[in-house]
């Protein structure tokens, strides 16, 4: 029996290719695409107001809600904070990237992927927790500050306006913070990735022609480097841009896209205005993925 299954298989290697594709196009049809379309499928209902009811029938009101002051709030709140993670971690990222890149060697490169990937290997709520009373007002932040006579400085800080607040992890500052944190390994390693495959050569050769250190990284380096870049940006975008529980642990009270989704649909149980909010990074992502894959992104991945 077996022998006659792989000789079927063997003259028709297109019907085992099929096979082993049936399950995951399954999952993916039913359960992902499936539960995808469901949602879009809500967010053009409604809530009737006075029984809290769903309407069953197509309006696009739902999506006339997101253009409330409030609910904009929320989108461009969202939107600005992932855009300067994203930012601070391509800044970071980059230096480290190419010191691995470049300079690291045998153990060290080894040591080097143990340090970016050892947060990973945690439990992410406690990280957060941790970085929750890391910031706190008797935190180790504010005992640093004491002990060598920065308070004057942190409060500066805190005093800011918007994002400023009573404590490092009741404010804007704390919430860039761990976001930058726990995203940061996923813009490390595409960079790192990039940067491995930009030739040495091209390098020595923009020496030999007599470019500065500087003229060679805008010419040479950069460009190579940038799908790399732009690869590890929509992790920290997309990953930022969705996620509702740092906001909720280290933060103020204002909502974020992930928490608006979070509340609307459990506590609020506005089912219709919480997919709405869910097709606003959706769109936002496709675009984004749109012009990274134009940019050369995913040949970085």
């Amino acid at each position: 029996m077996f022998r006659h299954l792989s000789d079927v298989f063997v003259r028709r290697p297109a019907l085992l290719t099929l096979l082993l594709l049936i399950p995951p196009l399954l999952w993916l049809g039913i359960v992902y695409l499936g539960a995808l379309l469901a949602l879009l499928l809500h967010s053009f209902y409604s809530i009737d107001e006075f029984s809290g009811f769903i309407v069953y029938e197509f309006t696009l009101s739902t999506y006339g809600e997101l253009l409330r002051l409030s609910n904009l709030d929320v989108i461009i709140r969202s939107l600005v904070m992932s855009a300067l993670v994203t930012i601070a971690c391509a800044v970071i990222a980059f230096p480290v990237s190419y010191y691995a890149a470049r300079y690291a060697r045998g153990q060290w490169k080894a040591l080097f992927y143990l340090l970016i990937m050892l947060p990973l290997w945690s439990s992410y709520l406690v990280k957060i927790y941790a970085w929750k009373l890391i910031l706190a007002k008797e935190g180790i932040v504010s005992w640093l500050a004491e002990q060598t006579h920065l308070t004057w400085l942190l409060d500066a800080v805190l005093a800011l306006p918007v994002i400023g607040g009573p404590s490092l992890s009741f404010s804007y500052i704390g919430t860039f913070l761990v976001f930058c944190y726990v995203w940061l390994p996923f813009m490390i390693l595409p960079t790192q990735a990039a940067l491995e495959r930009v030739p040495s050569n091209l390098l020595e050769a923009s020496a030999d022609l007599g470019a500065a250190p500087g003229q060679t990284f805008r010419t040479v380096i950069l460009p190579l480097a940038l799908p790399g870049i732009i690869a590890g940006s929509i992790f920290t975008f997309s990953l930022t841009l969705g996620d509702y529980i740092i906001p909720q642990i280290v933060g103020n009270s204002s909502f974020f896209l992930g928490q608006a989704v979070y509340t609307l649909q459990g506590t609020a149980g506005n089912i219709p205005l919480a997919a709405a909010f869910t097709v606003v990074p959706i769109v936002m992502m496709l675009i984004y993925l749109s012009v990274a894959k134009r940019m050369g992104a995913f040949d970085a991945l």
